[in-house]
Protein backbone atom coordinates (compact mmCIF):
# COMPACT_ATOMS: atom_id res chain seq x y z
CA UNK A 1 0.00 0.00 0.00
CA UNK A 2 1.29 3.58 -0.93
CA UNK A 3 2.85 5.40 2.52
CA UNK A 4 4.15 8.75 2.48
CA UNK A 5 4.94 10.18 5.39
CA UNK A 6 2.09 8.57 7.75
CA UNK A 7 -0.77 9.21 5.07
CA UNK A 8 -1.26 6.57 2.56
CA UNK A 9 -2.87 7.15 -0.66
CA UNK A 10 -5.83 4.66 -0.18
CA UNK A 11 -6.74 5.97 2.85
CA UNK A 12 -6.72 9.48 1.64
CA UNK A 13 -8.95 9.30 -0.83
CA UNK A 14 -11.33 7.05 1.79
CA UNK A 15 -11.54 9.76 4.17
CA UNK A 16 -12.20 12.73 1.44
CA UNK A 17 -14.93 10.74 0.46
CA UNK A 18 -15.98 10.47 3.75
CA UNK A 19 -15.67 14.02 4.33
CA UNK A 20 -17.80 15.12 0.93
CA UNK A 21 -20.75 12.48 2.25
CA UNK A 22 -20.65 14.13 5.11
CA UNK A 23 -20.92 17.59 3.20
CA UNK A 24 -23.40 16.48 0.78
CA UNK A 25 -25.49 14.82 3.35
CA UNK A 26 -25.77 18.45 5.69
CA UNK A 27 -26.68 20.25 2.48
CA UNK A 28 -29.29 17.61 2.00
CA UNK A 29 -30.59 18.49 5.83
CA UNK A 30 -30.66 22.28 5.06
CA UNK A 31 -31.75 22.24 1.28
CA UNK A 32 -34.92 19.79 2.52
CA UNK A 33 -35.81 21.74 5.72
CA UNK A 34 -35.40 25.65 4.24
CA UNK A 35 -37.92 24.05 1.49
CA UNK A 36 -40.20 22.53 3.52
CA UNK A 37 -40.03 24.90 6.08
CA UNK A 38 -41.46 27.10 3.94
CA UNK A 39 -44.37 24.96 3.08
CA UNK A 40 -47.53 25.06 5.79
CA UNK A 41 -49.97 21.96 6.81
CA UNK A 42 -53.16 21.88 6.08
CA UNK A 43 -54.22 21.23 9.67
CA UNK A 44 -52.11 24.15 10.82
CA UNK A 45 -50.53 22.37 13.96
CA UNK A 46 -47.45 23.86 15.06
CA UNK A 47 -44.57 21.77 15.80
CA UNK A 48 -44.98 21.86 19.78
CA UNK A 49 -48.65 20.95 19.25
CA UNK A 50 -47.83 18.35 17.54
CA UNK A 51 -45.33 16.73 19.87
CA UNK A 52 -47.71 17.34 22.50
CA UNK A 53 -50.58 15.19 20.38
CA UNK A 54 -48.05 12.68 19.78
CA UNK A 55 -47.32 12.09 23.61
CA UNK A 56 -50.77 12.44 24.69
CA UNK A 57 -52.11 9.60 22.03
CA UNK A 58 -48.76 7.42 23.33
CA UNK A 59 -50.06 7.98 27.08
CA UNK A 60 -47.67 9.87 28.16
CA UNK A 61 -47.88 12.76 30.62
CA UNK A 62 -44.74 13.24 32.53
CA UNK A 63 -42.77 14.95 29.42
CA UNK A 64 -42.89 18.64 28.66
CA UNK A 65 -42.42 20.57 25.54
CA UNK A 66 -39.93 23.17 25.75
CA UNK A 67 -39.05 26.40 23.34
CA UNK A 68 -35.23 26.35 22.96
CA UNK A 69 -33.01 28.70 20.74
CA UNK A 70 -30.92 28.21 18.16
CA UNK A 71 -31.47 26.64 14.47
CA UNK A 72 -32.21 22.85 14.31
CA UNK A 73 -30.93 22.13 17.87
CA UNK A 74 -33.75 20.25 18.54
CA UNK A 75 -33.51 17.13 20.63
CA UNK A 76 -35.14 14.85 23.42
CA UNK A 77 -33.76 15.29 26.93
CA UNK A 78 -34.65 11.92 28.81
CA UNK A 79 -32.84 13.53 32.24
CA UNK A 80 -35.30 16.17 32.59
CA UNK A 81 -38.07 14.77 30.34
CA UNK A 82 -38.19 17.29 27.87
CA UNK A 83 -38.62 18.04 24.13
CA UNK A 84 -37.01 20.99 22.92
CA UNK A 85 -37.57 22.40 19.83
CA UNK A 86 -35.82 25.39 18.30
CA UNK A 87 -36.97 28.82 16.88
CA UNK A 88 -37.83 27.43 13.37
CA UNK A 89 -40.06 24.61 14.56
CA UNK A 90 -41.73 25.06 17.66
CA UNK A 91 -44.56 27.75 16.82
CA UNK A 92 -44.04 27.16 12.95
CA UNK A 93 -47.06 25.10 11.09
CA UNK A 94 -44.77 24.46 8.49
CA UNK A 95 -44.41 20.39 7.24
CA UNK A 96 -40.64 20.64 8.06
CA UNK A 97 -41.16 21.84 11.82
CA UNK A 98 -43.70 18.91 12.31
CA UNK A 99 -42.08 16.49 10.77
CA UNK A 100 -38.79 17.36 13.64
CA UNK A 101 -41.09 17.89 16.49
CA UNK A 102 -42.53 14.63 15.63
CA UNK A 103 -39.03 12.81 15.50
CA UNK A 104 -38.15 13.79 19.19
CA UNK A 105 -41.51 12.79 20.33
CA UNK A 106 -40.44 9.37 18.53
CA UNK A 107 -37.57 9.68 21.07
CA UNK A 108 -39.84 9.92 23.81
CA UNK A 109 -41.93 7.06 22.96
CA UNK A 110 -39.21 5.24 22.84
CA UNK A 111 -38.19 5.77 26.50
CA UNK A 112 -41.31 5.35 27.31
CA UNK A 113 -42.19 1.42 25.63
CA UNK A 114 -38.05 0.91 26.93
CA UNK A 115 -37.14 0.61 23.02
CA UNK A 116 -33.52 -1.53 23.80
CA UNK A 117 -31.34 -0.21 21.45
CA UNK A 118 -31.96 3.68 22.96
CA UNK A 119 -31.08 2.18 26.31
CA UNK A 120 -27.90 0.44 24.97
CA UNK A 121 -26.95 3.74 23.59
CA UNK A 122 -27.49 5.21 27.06
CA UNK A 123 -25.46 3.17 28.57
CA UNK A 124 -22.20 3.63 26.55
CA UNK A 125 -22.37 7.29 26.26
CA UNK A 126 -20.12 7.32 29.27
CA UNK A 127 -17.40 4.77 28.18
CA UNK A 128 -17.94 6.84 24.74
CA UNK A 129 -17.43 10.41 26.12
CA UNK A 130 -14.32 9.12 28.39
CA UNK A 131 -12.98 6.63 25.40
CA UNK A 132 -12.96 10.58 23.13
CA UNK A 133 -11.13 12.22 25.64
CA UNK A 134 -8.22 9.62 26.18
CA UNK A 135 -7.89 7.60 23.25
CA UNK A 136 -5.47 9.86 22.00
CA UNK A 137 -2.93 10.61 25.08
CA UNK A 138 -3.01 6.86 25.70
CA UNK A 139 -1.75 5.92 22.70
CA UNK A 140 0.49 8.79 22.24
CA UNK A 141 1.99 7.64 25.69
CA UNK A 142 1.83 3.81 24.23
CA UNK A 143 3.89 4.92 20.86
CA UNK A 144 6.16 7.29 23.04
CA UNK A 145 7.26 4.03 25.71
CA UNK A 146 6.75 1.65 23.05
CA UNK A 147 3.62 -0.55 24.98
CA UNK A 148 1.54 -2.27 22.22
CA UNK A 149 -0.97 -2.34 25.21
CA UNK A 150 -1.71 1.29 25.67
CA UNK A 151 -1.96 1.76 21.82
CA UNK A 152 -4.37 -1.26 21.79
CA UNK A 153 -6.11 0.18 24.86
CA UNK A 154 -6.36 3.96 22.96
CA UNK A 155 -7.34 2.24 20.17
CA UNK A 156 -10.86 0.51 21.61
CA UNK A 157 -11.51 3.16 23.53
CA UNK A 158 -11.79 5.42 20.46
CA UNK A 159 -13.66 2.38 19.10
CA UNK A 160 -16.60 2.79 21.72
CA UNK A 161 -17.36 6.07 19.20
CA UNK A 162 -17.85 4.22 16.09
CA UNK A 163 -20.26 1.70 18.19
CA UNK A 164 -21.70 4.61 19.22
CA UNK A 165 -22.72 5.50 16.39
CA UNK A 166 -23.54 2.12 14.95
CA UNK A 167 -25.84 2.04 17.73
CA UNK A 168 -27.55 5.60 16.97
CA UNK A 169 -28.67 4.25 13.69
CA UNK A 170 -31.36 2.25 14.32
CA UNK A 171 -32.46 4.67 16.99
CA UNK A 172 -32.79 7.30 14.80
CA UNK A 173 -34.25 5.55 11.83
CA UNK A 174 -37.00 3.96 14.18
CA UNK A 175 -37.61 7.55 15.75
CA UNK A 176 -38.57 8.91 12.40
CA UNK A 177 -40.59 5.87 11.45
CA UNK A 178 -42.65 6.41 14.21
CA UNK A 179 -43.29 9.76 13.47
CA UNK A 180 -44.13 9.46 10.11
CA UNK A 181 -46.48 6.42 11.11
CA UNK A 182 -48.16 8.72 13.94
CA UNK A 183 -48.20 12.19 11.71
CA UNK A 184 -50.21 9.68 8.53
CA UNK A 185 -52.48 7.54 10.90
CA UNK A 186 -53.45 10.49 13.22
CA UNK A 187 -54.36 12.91 10.03
CA UNK A 188 -51.84 15.56 11.13
CA UNK A 189 -50.23 15.40 7.94
CA UNK A 190 -51.77 14.42 4.78
CA UNK A 191 -50.69 13.11 1.18
CA UNK A 192 -47.72 15.04 -0.34
CA UNK A 193 -47.25 16.61 3.41
CA UNK A 194 -46.13 12.85 4.85
CA UNK A 195 -44.03 12.99 1.68
CA UNK A 196 -42.04 16.02 2.18
CA UNK A 197 -41.82 15.37 6.57
CA UNK A 198 -40.31 11.83 5.31
CA UNK A 199 -37.42 13.81 2.94
CA UNK A 200 -36.80 16.01 5.79
CA UNK A 201 -36.38 13.29 8.25
CA UNK A 202 -34.52 10.78 5.18
CA UNK A 203 -31.98 13.74 5.03
CA UNK A 204 -31.01 14.25 8.57
CA UNK A 205 -30.73 10.67 9.20
CA UNK A 206 -28.08 10.48 6.68
CA UNK A 207 -25.91 12.68 8.85
CA UNK A 208 -26.08 10.03 11.24
CA UNK A 209 -25.02 7.52 8.20
CA UNK A 210 -21.80 10.28 7.49
CA UNK A 211 -20.78 10.01 10.99
CA UNK A 212 -20.56 6.72 11.36
CA UNK A 213 -18.51 6.46 8.17
CA UNK A 214 -16.30 8.76 9.37
CA UNK A 215 -15.82 7.25 12.89
CA UNK A 216 -14.94 3.77 10.80
CA UNK A 217 -12.29 5.62 8.86
CA UNK A 218 -10.72 7.67 11.64
CA UNK A 219 -10.81 3.68 13.34
CA UNK A 220 -9.38 2.14 10.51
CA UNK A 221 -6.33 5.13 10.30
CA UNK A 222 -5.58 4.04 13.56
CA UNK A 223 -5.13 0.27 13.64
CA UNK A 224 -3.28 0.99 10.23
CA UNK A 225 -0.94 3.73 12.02
CA UNK A 226 -0.40 1.74 15.29
CA UNK A 227 -1.99 -1.51 15.47
CA UNK A 228 1.05 -3.92 15.47
CA UNK A 229 1.97 -3.53 12.31
CA UNK A 230 5.23 -2.01 10.83
CA UNK A 231 6.66 -0.46 7.76
CA UNK A 232 9.65 -0.38 5.54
Amino acid sequence: MPFYYGFDIYYLILIVHALLFGLWAQSQVNTNFQKYSKIGTMRGMTGAQAAEYILQQNGIYDVEVRHISGHLSDNFNPKNKTINLSDSVYNSTSIAAIGVAAHEAGHAVQHAVNYKPIRIREMIIPVTQIGSWLYLPIIFVGFLFSSQYLVNLGIILFSTLAVFQLVTLPVEFNASDRAITTLSQSGILYGEEIDGAKKVLKAAALTYVAALVSSLAQLLRLIILFGGRRRD
